[in-house]
């Protein structure tokens, strides 16, 4: 959108989302009908009520609340999974004076006066010594394979535990989608570009090197653990989908192995040191034969946009031996970064559907719990609870621990008894004003427990299974990160242009701005079966008229803020947002937010970052101890044309845009 399109709203503009993404990322489901229509209950009904009563109470009960959620002495870092628990560090080097919000049609990285940013690798560029440079006039899709992917979205870098200085680390990008028009000159052949785009998904792991635990980045071309994860790679199927009739195809009648990973999203590190990326959007990939499973997954009987069915007859259900190839996706995968001879694995016992992302925690009793949302208008959010407990120090073990589990999916459950309130915003005993919920089970002790439906089904088709159990239908929860020093879970929805209900406190007719939700699970035992829960935020801009809410932090002393989407934490145990929508929502553009969770700044939303011109800010990486924070990225100048590119991002000169992971720390001698 270099010329924006504004919709007036309260005497503001307000950008609208590009039509390219919603076609290529999500097969425009926002713009095709709910694929829920089951009658269980809405989330957004449960949340106008909370505002409501917040608004009634005041800032007093906000601040007792807060005054509850006092963090320990635990490390909220997930950067180093070998050691998730060590003492907060502080806010450590990562100071900053707040930016001011930046028009959405503005082409630039703008970060804080003071730093400074860097792409540390950018879509082309080569991984292995034999790799070509890039050469946007001259791509095949053999190059493509020995090259650095498009659209970044989910990253994480480990710091190598080989190397006790700090200066060697691993990062893993996810590849969620291409956008052909701005990628390819007009000239060249249709089919080999969608060839380049196959071979533009996937994952990559790449190492990197700095001189020294406070310098920039950068990675190492040709190292031995770079890596591609391509259609052509072997991934195995593991829990109770695998060998299941329904995941066999012509070409795999064991139901065991898949060529290939794509659409993937955000994506969660484990305890162990591997990584976990989400297969997304799948479906629109796929053509579909409209059956009911179909339409509940939005797989269209239609001709996709990427097109790959011409060229590959598996992403056609209509062509015989593949009408399962669609069931092999939609997984959490986990890959080994240390080990490039690896089979990465898909995780059938957390479900399919459209996972943003999985993130894990180990419980008390040492069973792994990965929580997931389901990216989709109206859909649900989900918990896995490992069978097996976690051995420290036992890699091999450990990476068995998402095998096997009970899978659970949220209802929640309205908020504190009346008889707790007394009407004059007087804070309740405990200081609490939390909802109640709980987790409804669909497999426990690897047996089904939606009636009518084998564990293989509900595995499968875990979305009809849910429907069945009644949760509550979600605003689009993304990303679902647990925080490893107080436990509680902070769940991104990031919004719901369907809504139609309002109350005179939450007065928009579609959750235009997304909220984020504060999950305790009782007694402080993730793999509790009920749970609290609390608003963090209601988003938007105050000084454009919008409801809001920041945890009773005065709403005209924040940054405003829209469409919270992936979120991390830093070393003082503050949460990190990166928002994917602004545009068509404030009129800002995407950027990286801070929001401190306790104490009297908690709620206190200031901005750090924004991304250029139509881009999306993805895969938040923060080490406030180290003085830096990094991003993806993603489709930048998404609406342009090869002729007519819409964003020169990484500003490196070249025929068009290239999606980036980039690093921002302060400048030397600051």
């Amino acid at each position: 959108m270099s010329t924006p399109r504004f919709l007036p709203m309260l005497g503001h503009t307000r950008g609208k989302r590009s039509a390219v993404t919603c076609a290529l990322k999500c097969d425009s489901q926002c713009a095709g009908p709910v694929c829920n229509t089951s009658s269980n209950s809405y989330f957004p009904d449960v949340v106008a009520s909370e505002v409501s009563r917040r608004a009634a109470l005041g800032a007093g009960a906000a601040a007792a609340f807060a005054a509850a959620v006092t963090l320990d002495t635990a490390d909220a870092s997930a950067a180093i999974p070998a050691a998730p628990k060590r003492p907060f560090t502080g806010d450590g080097k990562l100071k900053f004076t707040p930016i001011a919000p930046v028009p959405a049609n503005v082409d630039a990285m703008t970060v804080p006066d003071g730093y400074d940013w860097h792409p540390i690798i950018r879509w082309g560029d080569p991984l292995f010594n034999d790799s070509p440079a890039f050469d946007p006039n001259k791509q095949t899709a053999e190059s493509q394979a020995r090259q650095f992917g498009y659209n970044n979205d989910y990253t994480q870098v480990i710091v190598d535990p080989a190397h006790r200085n700090g200066r060697r680390g691993l990062m893993f990008v996810n590849h969620e989608y291409t956008n052909p028009a701005i990628m390819f000159p007009p000239s060249m052949d249709k089919a080999e570009q969608r060839a380049v785009s196959r071979n533009a998904h996937g994952l990559t792991v790449v190492e990197l090197e700095r001189d020294n635990k406070n310098g920039p980045w950068r990675y190492v071309k040709g190292a031995p653990r770079n890596r591609r994860f391509l259609l052509s790679t072997e991934f195995q199927l593991t829990g109770p989908a695998a060998g299941s009739d329904l995941v066999k195809t012509k070409a795999d009648p064991s139901g065991t192995r898949i060529l290939g990973t794509f659409a993937n999203c955000s994506g969660g590190v484990t305890p162990w040191g591997t990584m976990l990326s989400g297969e997304e959007n799948f479906h629109g990939y796929f053509v579909g034969r409209d059956t009911k499973e179909d339409k509940r997954y939005g797989i269209s009987s239609k001709p996709t946009a990427q097109g790959w069915e011409q060229d590959d007859p598996r992403f056609s259900a209509k062509n015989p031996g593949y009408e399962n190839e669609a069931h092999r996706f939609g997984w959490v995968v986990e890959v080994d970064p240390f080990d490039p001879s690896s089979t990465p694995k898909k995780r059938s016992a957390l479900g399919r559907f459209k996972h943003e992302g999985a993130n894990v925690i180990v419980a008390a009793n040492g069973k792994v719990v990965a929580y997931s949302g389901d990216d989709e208008k109206f859909d649900y959010l989900y918990k896995f609870v490992s069978k097996k407990t976690y051995r420290e120090g036992d890699r091999a073990h450990n990476m068995t621990l998402l095998d096997e589990g009970d899978l659970y999916v949220a209802k929640f459950t309205g908020n504190s008894p009346a008889s707790e309130i007394d009407g004059t915003g007087k804070v309740p005993s405990d200081g609490k004003f939390d909802g109640r919920g709980e987790w409804l089970p669909l497999i426990k002790d690897g047996k089904s427990m939606v009636p009518g439906m084998r564990v293989d089904q509900v595995a499968v088709f875990t979305r009809l299974a849910a429907d069945l159990v009644g949760p509550t239908k979600m605003d689009r929860c993304e990303d679902v990160e647990p925080h490893l020093a107080t436990g509680r879970v902070y769940v991104a929805c990031t919004n719901n242009s369907n809504r139609t209900q309002a109350d005179e406190a939450n007065p928009r007719t579609a959750n235009r701005d997304g909220h984020i939700v504060e999950i305790a699970e009782d007694r402080g035992d993730q793999t509790s079966r009920t749970f609290s829960w609390d608003l963090l935020l209601v988003a938007g801009d105050p000084k454009q008229g919008d409801v809001t809410y920041f945890s009773g932090y005065p709403a005209d002393k924040v940054s405003p803020i829209s469409c919270p989407d992936n979120v991390t934490f830093d070393q003082a145990g503050n949460l990190w947002i990166a928002t994917d929508g602004a545009p068509d929502g404030i009129g800002y553009a995407d950027g990286l937010f801070r929001v401190p969770l306790s104490g009297r700044e908690r709620g206190h939303v200031t901005q750090f970052l924004a991304v250029p011109n139509q881009a999306e800010t993805c895969g938040p990486i923060v080490h406030s101890d180290e003085g830096y924070a990094m991003v993806s990225v993603q489709h930048p100048g998404e609406d342009g044309t090869w002729e007519k590119q819409e964003s020169a991002f990484p500003y490196a000169g070249g025929p068009c845009p290239r999606p980036s992971v980039v690093q921002v720390m302060r400048k030397a001698g600051r």
